[in-house]
């Protein structure tokens, strides 16, 4: 089975989750027809997190004993509220996790933000990053990040091996600034998030929240430059991010198996979007494209 460039992000099977998701959290019973659909069609990499809700116990009751996904999880802050670093706090976090998961191991592990590399106690988490890869707990380490972070001095200052970053038609920043490219170039395996802009970028007129008004004539034209070319925008989305070269995993979450196999059919099969310039789009307001801003 040959393997594809789609990874499955699963915070929807912890919890509901994204602007468009009108279905809640997902079923485990459809999660493990989710699961199973993906390994058929070569999917590799399952992304979740602590901070996912139920996702990692949902995810470890589901995946069968034997199975060849790479999971890649994510801690959240590990510093304390004065700032300190505790290693024997951050062990038994990671024990949990991997505890919920019910594996040895998990591929990658990710800080859920960058701050704490851009801390005074950076060193100190760094270092205990890599002692748990040098104790065979994960494979690589890294760091998930937002595009306002200083992902190319992150990557010039640590030895860092895996990268989750928002990548999308509306937020081209990291691409355009030579950001991934760096990464790439050091040998950073760059997984890309938000390719939907959680769902934005699939939304009708009608219904996308009142908050985005500002930005109604951006949206706008951008549904009716696909209308004109017969352009789904299930396909742009996955063609524009799939089409880079600095890219190795699409993350994207569903809500059951239909959603999954329509992005299969949508990245493997589709053509829509290929050779469309989607420059034109891309975007600098962070109240559009950095959800943790967003006004709901």
């Amino acid at each position: 089975m040959n393997r594809t460039k789609l990874g499955l992000g699963t915070v929807q099977f912890g919890m509901p989750y994204g602007v468009s998701n009108r279905q809640g959290q997902t079923a485990p019973g459809e999660v493990r027809a989710i699961l199973e659909a993906a390994a058929e069609r070569g999917i590799r990499v399952l992304d979740t997190a602590v901070i996912y809700g139920e996702s990692e116990e949902v995810l470890g009751s589901q995946l069968p004993r034997s199975h060849g996904f790479d999971i890649v999880t994510k801690v959240p802050s590990l510093l304390r509220e004065d700032g300190t670093f505790d290693p024997a706090s951050a062990d038994r976090m990671l024990e949990r996790s991997l505890s919920r998961l019910r594996q040895p191991s998990v591929y990658g592990l990710l800080l859920h933000r960058a701050g704490d590399l851009l801390s005074p106690r950076s060193g100190e988490v760094m270092e205990w990053l890599l002692e748990c890869r040098r104790r065979g707990r994960v494979e690589k380490v890294g760091v998930s990040v937002y595009a306002e972070d200083d992902v190319a001095g992150l990557t010039e200052r640590y030895p860092i091996q895996l990268l989750q970053a928002p990548v999308n038609i509306f937020d081209q920043r990291l691409v355009r600034s030579g950001a991934l490219a760096a990464c790439k170039a050091r040998g950073v395996e760059v997984h890309a998030r938000s390719v939907f802009l959680q769902g934005l970028l699939l939304m009708n007129e009608e219904e996308v929240p009142a908050y985005f008004r500002p930005y109604a004539p951006h949206l706008e034209g951008y549904r009716l430059f696909l209308r004109r070319r017969g352009i789904d925008p299930v396909e742009a989305a996955l063609t524009y991010v799939n089409g880079l070269s600095e890219v190795d995993t699409i993350v994207c979450g569903v809500n059951d198996r239909a959603q999954l196999l329509q992005l299969v059919r949508a990245l493997d099969g589709g053509g829509g979007g290929r050779a469309t310039d989607f420059a034109p789009f891309a975007a600098h307001d962070p109240g559009l494209l950095n959800p943790s801003q967003w006004k709901l």
